[in-house]
């Protein structure tokens, strides 16, 4: 903007002077042409002349004032160009030394790492009574932890410079993750907390899937440590769902939950490009910030989902993320083919921001008889209440434009709600006792927490549906 306005003033400038030096140039014919015509005297002539040559050195030193101001400034902004360019040459330097640093340092600790580990596992094979077992168990799962927190500084770092490709293999992972869990379960009993995991899934299945099993584990990684590091009381949850399945594929959903000190409402909106945002309000009473939340972001991303989080200061915050994972050979169909407990036509409205979601929503739904239509904002959902009919609607708390608690307000508004008195669900992961709370208050009919439990999904639909429970 600054050069801009110089540049226009620069022209400015050169306009005046042509023009001055035009009405110099007609002045002196003018004078030449009444000299000749002996129209002036000679003294008037001298003086006239003498006036405008005064007048002229001083137009004439005014500019060359301002040629030389702008020479100096020209040599100013050369000379802070190059300091800025040397400064960006160092930042460069620094950002190399220290990916070095970090390269060199991590091997630095894991080899002996490694060390301790290999001994730790001789000891586990030598004759111990029940006590030695269970200390040399803790300085297993200490050490582990120590690796996964090298890991994860490594990791992030690669993430964070764009050097990180996928690599899609055949997982399991209640099996890989079981052991990461309770490397997590050790940490979190240290600080007295509550910790539990659950892995919902259909034990006859007989596919496995495909996806990059560390990756998954560097998100979560990144997550239950923060979730330990910011909760000083109360419990940490993980689930893993992986119940819903589409085609080729299914949908996984990963939620990890604690009860610590929430965010505001102005650090959700920026807490996943800003990883600092813990230490920036809270730095006094936790040690270090939220490590890895915009790496982890990015690596979701990267696999296709979205990370999200729904939080209440000094509640607590959910994270929570949907992968869609290809099935790899081997799928056996399912032997129980179940019944929908619709059997009449019933038309559901969705409103769901994450497509990932959407699609777990609708296959349960489906699944159970229903026709659903999506929308990704309360405001949308209202605008459409309006136009067509539905039977029911399902409603995310937390939406951009319009959330559910508003949508739902402007939803029982209008006059066709106050002739069909339609069913509304809140749907949210965030199911603390004031979002409960909240949902009534704004005329929510029930409330549906994620992960979305089959069971509970039917007994809304069969209640709601004004079908015998006997069905």
């Amino acid at each position: 903007m600054r050069f801009s306005l110089q540049f226009l003033k620069s022209i400015k400038i050169k306009k005046i002077l042509s023009i001055i030096i035009f009405v110099s140039i007609v002045v002196v014919l003018l004078l030449a042409y009444f000299f000749l015509e002996q129209k002036i005297s000679n003294n008037i002539l001298v003086l006239v002349l003498f006036g405008f040559a005064i007048a002229q050195i001083f137009v004439l030193q005014y500019f060359f004032k301002n040629q030389l101001r702008n020479d100096v400034r020209i040599t100013n902004l050369s000379s802070r160009i190059s300091e800025l360019q040397f400064s960006l040459d160092e930042a460069n330097k620094l950002a190399d030394f220290k990916s070095v640093y970090i390269a060199n340092m991590s091997y630095e600790i894991r080899t002996p790492l490694s060390t301790v580990l290999g001994m730790l596992n001789m000891l586990k094979e030598t004759h111990l009574d029940a006590d030695q077992k269970a200390q040399v168990e803790i300085a297993e799962y200490s050490s582990k932890h120590l690796l996964q927190l090298v890991n994860m500084v490594t990791d992030n770092e690669d993430v964070d410079k764009g050097n990180v490709k996928l690599n899609l293999l055949a997982l399991d992972l209640k099996s890989d993750l079981s052991h990461l869990f309770k490397v997590f379960e050790y940490q979190a009993w240290e600080k007295g907390l509550q910790f539990d995991y659950k892995f919902l899934i259909d034990e006859k299945r007989k596919f496995s899937l495909l996806g990059d099993s560390l990756r998954i584990q560097q998100v979560l990684i990144n997550l239950i440590n923060n979730a330990i590091k910011f909760t000083n009381s109360g419990k940490i949850s993980i689930i893993v769902d992986q119940t819903v399945s589409i085609e080729d594929g299914q949908i996984v959903t990963f939620y990890v939950k604690d009860t610590g000190i929430g965010l505001r409402a102005e650090e959700v909106k920026q807490i996943f490009t800003d990883s600092k945002t813990f230490s920036i309000s809270q730095g006094r009473d936790y040690r270090g910030g939220g490590i890895g939340l915009a790496i982890s972001h990015q690596l979701v991303k990267l696999m296709g989902g979205e990370l999200k989080l729904e939080s209440k200061e000094n509640e607590g915050t959910t994270f929570y993320f949907s992968l869609q994972l290809k099935k790899t050979l081997g799928i056996k169909k399912e032997e129980e083919i179940q019944e929908p407990i619709l059997l009449e036509k019933f038309n559901v409205l969705v409103a769901e921001d994450n497509r990932m979601n959407q699609k777990v929503i609708k296959f349960l739904l489906e699944q159970q008889g229903a026709d659903c239509t999506f929308v990704k904002n309360g405001l949308e959902a209202v605008e459409l209440y309006k136009i067509l009919d539905f039977d029911m609607i399902f409603m995310d708390i937390y939406m951009p434009d319009m959330d559910g608690y508003e949508a739902t307000k402007a939803i029982k508004e209008t006059e066709k709600y106050s002739e069909h008195n339609t069913p509304i669900i809140a749907v949210s992961a965030s199911a603390f006792e004031v979002d409960i709370a909240n949902a009534k208050l704004a005329g929510i009919d029930d409330f549906l927490a994620k992960p979305l439990e089959v069971s509970k999904l039917k007994e809304l639909l069969i209640k709601y549906s004004k079908k015998d429970a006997s069905v």
